[in-house]
């Protein structure tokens, strides 16, 4: 052992204990949930999107990851809710006009403020540094604090006035309740829009079907509709109809005069010589080749 120029050692130097829990450092997880991405791990920056669960995202990691799933990412765990672009909603963030970022500190000889955040509440002015508790609306993507929307009740948005309900409000890094009540909301939501879907696709199928019917029965039953007192008379019937129709459409052609009866001429009638001298096909009407012109014309003289 040693113990040379009078050294003693202690009991805890001897005998391993139980670790101690490790402990995290409040404010150093603040800072990782509100300024770096939850999937790619890299400082936020817009565009920032946020999903339904309420972590902030990256615009670009996100779209990386549903690009690549592999199962080599460690971090794909924290997103593998998200399933396609429309599962994340693009955020509208206020910037924080006290904020410097790296300017103020390009020597790295101040302290660098960590209550201070790149963004506030539009509303209220509360910096959203993770003091605080800030939501989003689905429907617009607009970030107000929470203290904004209990104070000023609307059912409008503050910022773009686009109407909201309740379940459309996501706290953004909320707590292990908030977290399960949103997890819930997300599988009710998906569920019903699954349900919707498979309820419209029958409904187009039947409109399908029942449109390829009517146009299928549409002539037969032009056809074969009407009365029963109409239906097909037997063979004999029909013979006799159609030998009644032929004798009688003989007998009429014979009853009426022939066209070419009524074309005859005055001169083989039986009037007198002065009636018939009316009419141009007379003797007397016609001129002889010395008295008729030697031009054209449209009497009947000249012909």
């Amino acid at each position: 052992m040693g113990c040379d120029g009078g050294t003693i050692p202690k009991r805890h130097e001897l005998v391993k204990g139980p670790k101690k829990v490790e402990k995290v450092d409040k404010d150093a997880e603040l800072v990782a949930q509100w300024n770096y991405c939850t999937l790619s791990q890299e400082i936020l920056r817009r565009p920032i999107v946020a999903c339904e669960l309420g972590r902030l995202y990256n615009k670009d990691a996100v779209i990386e990851f549903l690009l690549d799933k592999s199962a080599e990412k460690a971090l794909g765990k924290a997103a593998s809710h998200i399933r396609s672009i429309k599962n994340v909603t693009e955020l509208r963030l206020s910037d924080n006009p006290a904020w410097e970022g790296d300017k103020g500190n390009t020597k790295g000889d101040k302290h660098d403020d960590l209550q201070r955040a790149r963004f506030i509440c539009p509303v209220v002015g509360l910096e959203m540094n993770g003091r605080h508790r800030f939501c989003f609306l689905r429907c617009c993507g607009c970030v107000f604090s929470e203290r904004a929307l209990k104070e000023i009740k609307a059912e409008v948005c503050h910022t773009c006035g686009a109407a909201f309900q309740e379940e459309e409000i996501i706290v953004l890094n909320g707590t292990k309740e908030d977290v399960d009540l949103l997890k819930r909301r997300m599988e009710e939501r998906r569920l019903r829009a699954k349900l919707e879907k498979k309820s419209k696709k029958p409904k187009t199928t039947e409109c399908v079907s029942k449109a390829g019917v009517t146009d299928d029965s549409a002539g037969p039953s032009k056809v074969k509709a009407g009365k029963p007192e109409e239906a097909d008379p037997d063979p004999k019937e029909k013979r006799s109809t159609v030998a009644s129709r032929a004798s009688g459409s003989a007998s009429g052609k014979a009853g009426k005069p022939p066209c070419g009866a009524l074309k005859r001429s005055i001169a083989d009638s039986e009037e007198s010589e002065t009636y018939k001298s009316i009419f141009t096909s007379h003797s007397s009407a016609k001129r002889s080749k010395e008295e008729s012109a030697h031009w054209v014309t449209h009497t009947s003289y000249c012909f």
